[in-house]
């Protein structure tokens, strides 16, 4: 069972930038789609941005234009760039792998999720 380890959030205005790191207990990258997820109180996981093992990227729409994945694999270390951040982006944000790049399910591919790194846009 794959193990993420998640840090880079905090508090932040709205308006300003956070980036994000996730780093596996194994290099996936070059097997995996990844993506972040992010989970605000009440609400179940939903995906924020998904990367496939070829470097293709896709977005949810809520931050299109805002957000970037960016992954390096000498590091072994995934990354989302937070632009322009919003009141409605505070939440906790999560890194895992996905079962499929194309599946628009975005279902996980490991049960194990880690502690996350908290994000909260507020003046």
């Amino acid at each position: 069972q794959v193990q993420f380890v998640e840090s880079g959030g905090g508090l932040v205005q709205p308006g300003e930038s956070l980036r994000l790191s996730c780093v596996p207990s194994e290099n996936i990258f070059s097997l995996y789609a990844a993506a972040w997820f992010r989970q605000a109180p009440g609400n179940q996981h939903e995906l924020v941005a998904k990367i496939s093992p070829g470097g293709t990227t896709n977005y949810a729409d809520f931050v299109k234009g805002r957000f970037t994945i960016v992954r390096n694999m000498g590091q072994k270390t995934m990354y989302l760039q937070m632009n322009s951040l919003e009141p409605e982006d505070t939440a906790v944000y999560y890194c895992n792998a996905l079962r499929s790049f194309i599946d628009n399910a975005n279902a996980p591919r490991y049960d194990y999720w880690g502690q996350g790194t908290q994000v909260t846009v507020s003046s």
